[in-house]
């Protein structure tokens, strides 16, 4: 094998396995032992792969508001679950219960998310090692 073939082999292999670098199991980035709970306005919902997020300004009771980052299952598992981009229209307030990052960042990994008249949406995905 030529020096070339096998340079072109391996840069063909790093490219296939890219994307499963950049997915991560929930213990990578996420504390278990840190739920949140979260109640404030939907700003935005991203149906990105491979995890769709849900932006939540969260106001705290000094009235700071921080914008939250979380984390939902792939966007395949929840359009088959019937949520798509507008089934919560831009600010509904819900409440967010999930698992905060590692980092202590404004980010979480979300369990479900509640709507104003009670109906709770599962937002995470099986199998991610989230509890």
């Amino acid at each position: 094998m030529t020096s070339k073939l096998a340079a072109a082999t391996v840069a063909a292999l790093l490219a296939a396995s890219a994307p499963v670098w950049a997915h991560h199991a929930f213990a990578a980035e996420f504390d278990a032992k840190k739920p949140v709970h979260l109640d404030g306005t939907l700003t935005k919902v991203e149906l990105i792969n491979p995890h769709a997020w849900i932006h939540v300004d969260v106001k705290d009771p000094d009235g700071k508001v921080t914008n939250w980052m979380v984390e939902a299952g792939s966007p395949n598992v929840l359009l088959r679950r019937g949520f798509n981009k507008n089934t919560i229209p831009v600010g509904t307030r819900v409440i967010v219960d999930g698992y905060q990052s590692k980092d202590g960042s404004s980010r979480a990994n979300g369990r479900d998310i509640t709507l104003p008249n009670g109906q709770k949406l599962f937002l995470g995905s099986s199998g991610t090692g989230a509890p």
